[in-house]
């Protein structure tokens, strides 16, 4: 007797291979989204000539005439009193509109005009960002400059950066522009030391540049502009990067040139604005590097920190960006001006702006060359 069976006997549903093969492809995508950010991450070249581009109005600086020298973070076009940040412990990522953009960093531009800045150190200066809607800032700014001679160097370039999760911050391409309206002859870049195990994600190509331009006399004004770094370093790091750049910066004086350097120096530079700005301190302040004194003792001989202050040490350079501004925020002086002794200062202050157009404060230095 012969009993019929199903040709394709029915097999037990296996349900637990949907979730199994779910978990499966989020690692394959995880893994391999962060092979690809190390994989595209690399260094550009130290000692890599800048291309000065314009003509400006002087070809030399004169002697014992006053100039006036801004250092301005723009904080890429995105910083409204408003906004707050990701990386400090805020909400946004990118700028809230093209709109937006465009409007602080024309504001950042009249506040160069305004104060009729000979020279201007800028830093985060988007060209081609997800955050900034790819917005070239650095072009928006030489237009309104035409009489002026400009550098730029890459200073932060990264992958696709998909966190956060609800508005990945993308792909940036950032830099420092140095504009002047005595001719930059020639510029170079210089790359910083920056972190090499993972924290380098965070820190990518921080550099400073060189600027020369020729000075009546025959020797040089060598302007630097830097922007250190801020986010995973620590202590070491920042001396290396210091004593590189203090470095250089002897090397011209010891040659007979006029060095100044401006830039965010990412250190409290006078060693004493945290406490003279803040009536109570964060509790995680030792925690913020870029809150660190800046060291005085490395500071190389023939050089000085101005911090003179028309105005005294009331007016912050820079706002910690975790919350909008107000009252509340934690305020610091980070960014100003270091220069040789045959640089004589005349004025600094740092210009109270409310931090409309960034969450940094310009910083103004006139000066004469002895």
């Amino acid at each position: 007797m012969y009993v019929n069976q199903p040709l394709n006997p029915k097999k037990k549903f296996r349900w637990w291979l949907i979730p199994l093969g779910l978990i499966a492809l989020a690692l394959i995508i995880v893994i391999s989204y962060v092979a690809y950010v190390f994989i595209s991450y690399s260094r550009i070249d130290d000692n890599v000539a800048v291309t000065p581009e314009g003509t400006a109005k002087s070809e030399a600086v004169k002697l014992d005439t006053e100039y006036t020298a801004l250092t301005y973070n723009v904080g890429f076009g995105a910083y409204t009193p408003d906004y707050s940040f990701f990386m400090d412990g805020g909400e946004s990522s990118w700028a809230k509109s093209e709109e937006s953009v465009k409007a602080c960093i024309d504001g950042a531009a009249s506040v160069l005009k305004e104060h009729k800045a000979d020279f201007a150190m800028l830093q985060e200066v988007d060209y081609d960002a997800t955050r900034t809607y790819h917005i070239d800032e650095r072009q928006q700014i030489i237009d309104q400059f035409p009489d002026y001679s400009s550098s730029f160097a890459v200073n932060f370039h990264s992958a696709f950066l998909m966190y956060p999760i609800t508005q990945p911050h993308g792909a940036s391409y950032s830099g420092i522009l140095t504009l002047s309206d005595s001719q930059i002859t020639s510029a170079l870049r210089r790359s910083l030391p920056v972190a090499t195990d993972v924290k380098k994600i965070l820190d990518l190509d921080r550099c400073y540049c060189v600027n020369r331009i020729p000075v009546e006399n025959g020797k040089e004004l060598v302007v630097y502009n830097t922007h250190l770094s801020a986010y995973g370093t620590d202590g070491g790091l920042l001396d290396q990067q210091l004593n590189m750049i203090f470095d250089d910066m002897k090397a011209e004086y010891d040659k007979g040139n006029y060095v100044i350097c401006g830039g965010d120096w990412n250190h409290d530079l006078t060693g004493t604005s945290k406490e003279a700005l803040n009536e109570k301190l964060p509790e995680d302040v030792d925690e913020l590097s870029w809150a660190s004194d800046l060291p005085a003792d490395l500071i190389p001989e023939g050089f000085s920190r101005v911090t003179d202050y028309k105005s005294g040490e009331t007016i912050p350079s820079c706002r910690n960006a975790d919350i909008p501004y107000s009252k509340d925020c934690f305020v610091i002086t980070v960014d100003g001006f270091i220069v040789s002794d045959n640089v004589k200062p005349t004025f600094v202050d740092v210009i109270d702006t409310g931090f409309e157009y960034s969450d940094h404060n310009p910083v103004e230095m006139r000066f004469t060359l002895k």
